[in-house]
């Protein structure tokens, strides 16, 4: 029985160790597999064999730094993607399992003390467009879900413009709690970049799991915190960028587009997304190309 099971274990560990040589990530259980590990309910052996003293699991699936280009994947999500059992497909028990992980997050002790939400992020796992934002607000804490408020409703009939919807894209931001405000005051601050740093690696992870075919960076801020460039956001915005292997458009957030109803700006942000429609191939009619064109004439 004992040699049998070690005979077991060890290949499990070689299949492990092979999935994480050719880029792995994660690994697909079926319930039974789940009930069986939570339960132990196998006969185990008196003595394991010596092995080093890091987990199996972690051994197989942790990512290799990239120390040349930290914003780019260290390995390939998409290489180890495989139906799961559940019915679920593999992206979404993955986006799951880390929603998990970032709802018990505290590394920013002083957002966790305040926040009333972990706002992880919304959507399709499997989208092909993702848009990224800087923070959460005070809706969004509220709520839970990233672009509830006014700027929301706007990103939410920009993507309908698109012919697209909130369920057919995912949408985050870099920091996953509000950022604090002093006892008795109202509105938002920025995210610092301190806040962004310790954050960035669950949005690192949501991206690589979803593996969009491009992004939209919404504002300044979130610009500055994907590519670490003050240039300002309207010296970038229309200009492809490139993140973690990606297509990157960068354009203005929808609250700058609030603050400043002129039809010149509505319509630069609605040429950024017309090139993200080009970018994806997304049929385009007369009729959108159009849009504010006529009133910024």
């Amino acid at each position: 029985m004992s040699g049998g099971y070690n005979n077991l274990v060890e290949a499990a560990i070689q299949h492990l160790e092979g999935l994480k040589a050719r880029g792995g990530r994660f690994v697909a259980l079926s319930p039974e597999a789940l009930d069986v590990l939570r339960t132990g309910a196998f006969a185990a052996p008196a003595v394991r064999p010596a092995r080093p003293a890091t987990p199996v699991a972690a051994r197989a699936v942790a990512p290799s730094p990239n120390p040349q280009n930290p914003a780019a994947p260290t390995v390939s999500a998409k290489a180890a993607m495989q139906p799961a059992a559940s019915g679920q497909t593999a992206k979404a028990v993955a986006i799951d399992a880390l929603r998990k992980k970032a709802l018990a997050c505290v590394k920013c002790s002083h957002l966790a003390a305040v926040r009333k939400n972990v706002v992880f992020g919304v959507g399709n796992p499997e989208a092909e467009l993702m848009f990224v934002g800087e923070a959460p607000g005070a809706d969004e804490d509220i709520q839970g879900e990233p672009f509830v408020g006014r700027a929301g409703e706007l990103l939410t009939k920009i993507i309908e413009a698109m012919g697209l919807s909130r369920e057919r894209v995912y949408i985050a931001n870099i920091l996953k709690c509000r950022p604090d405000m002093p006892p008795g005051s109202s509105g938002n601050r920025k995210p610092t970049p301190e806040e962004m740093q310790t954050c960035i690696p669950f949005l690192h992870e949501q991206i690589d799991i979803i593996q969009p075919k491009a992004l939209v960076g919404l504002g300044g801020t979130a610009i500055e915190g994907l590519l670490g460039q003050t240039a300002g956001i309207t010296r970038l915005r229309g200009n492809w960028q490139t993140y973690r292997d990606i297509p990157l458009m960068p354009t203005f957030h929808p609250s700058y587009v609030l603050r400043n109803q002129s039809a010149e700006t509505k319509r630069q942000v609605w040429e950024d997304m017309l090139q993200v429609m080009e970018k994806l191939q997304m049929p385009i009619t007369e009729k959108q190309r159009a849009y504010f064109r006529k009133a910024s004439a």
